[in-house]
């Protein structure tokens, strides 16, 4: 089943509008992690991979 990630679920100064799809759980939290690190200045941790898995939502974003 698809599942997603949504950067609107976490208010930031940037107001980051992005959400992230993939049809496994592996894929979406490297994306994920990709994306914070990238773009919001995250760390890549096995702590901080464990705080992305929380947020993981079933189907798909919400337009």
């Amino acid at each position: 089943m698809r599942q997603y990630i949504d950067c609107r679920e976490f208010p930031s100064e940037m107001k980051c509008t992005v959400a992230i799809a993939a049809d496994t759980e592996d894929e979406l939290i490297n994306a994920a992690v990709q994306h914070a690190v990238a773009v919001h200045g995250e760390k890549d941790t096995p702590g901080f991979r464990a705080e992305i898995k929380k947020v993981i939502h079933s189907g798909t974003a919400p337009a």
